[in-house]
């Protein structure tokens, strides 16, 4: 049986774990693997609009919400850790997987450091904020349990039932309109992580 971890003979048919990464770029790892878990939660979505006669939308909305989600936070927290940097901070990585907590801690930096303006911070990711705070209300976090595994597990590690599994009537994800929104979010991420890793920290490509 050939090994999982192998090349296939046609180049184009294998995936290289470490083509983008090298030791000397940390930020950089942060940001390869926040496009790629957001890309590929948009690839789902849009495969699931394309074709959802068997239904394939409601297993593989999970997977393309974690995805979506940890691609969010990665961008945040490579925010943070770029934003250490130009504010001469020890810090690296900050917070959990509270990703509401994360984009106010991205908030204050941006705040603290002036650019770009905390207004300019706040045009861009408007959409996101909403998202946030409507995916928040809708997981009934609290701020003893942010309540973020509720897409890769259907009960809580008290085994309560997450929200969607108790609910009597119809939890519903309007895929078109995730899809765009995301879509917005990912750009304007990758903006405010462009400007402030390749401009303001000077790295290179």
């Amino acid at each position: 049986m050939q090994p999982i971890f192998s090349g296939n003979p046609d180049f184009n048919k294998t995936a290289f774990l470490n083509w983008r990464f090298d030791s000397g770029s940390d930020i950089l790892h942060l940001l390869n693997l926040a496009e790629g878990y957001l890309d590929s939660g948009i690839s789902l979505t849009k495969s699931c609009i394309m074709d959802n006669e068997d239904k394939q939308a409601d297993i593989l909305i999970f997977p393309i919400l974690t995805n979506v989600n940890h691609g969010i936070e990665l961008y945040l927290k490579a925010m943070i850790w770029a934003l250490n940097k130009l504010l001469n901070s020890p810090g690296r990585i900050e917070g959990k997987h509270n990703i509401l907590q994360i984009y106010h801690s991205v908030s204050g930096k941006i705040k603290d450091y002036g650019k770009p303006s905390i207004k300019e911070f706040n045009s861009s990711t408007k959409e996101l904020r909403a998202y946030l705070i409507e995916l928040f209300e809708k997981v009934e976090s609290d701020p003893k349990d942010d309540k973020m595994d509720f897409s890769r597990y259907p009960l809580s590690d008290e085994y309560d039932n997450h929200f969607y599994v108790n609910s009597l009537s119809n939890v519903e994800i309007d895929l078109e309109n995730f899809l765009s929104r995301i879509e917005i979010i990912k750009e304007r991420l990758q903006m405010i992580t462009d400007f402030l890793f390749y401009q303001e920290l000077n790295q290179d490509w």
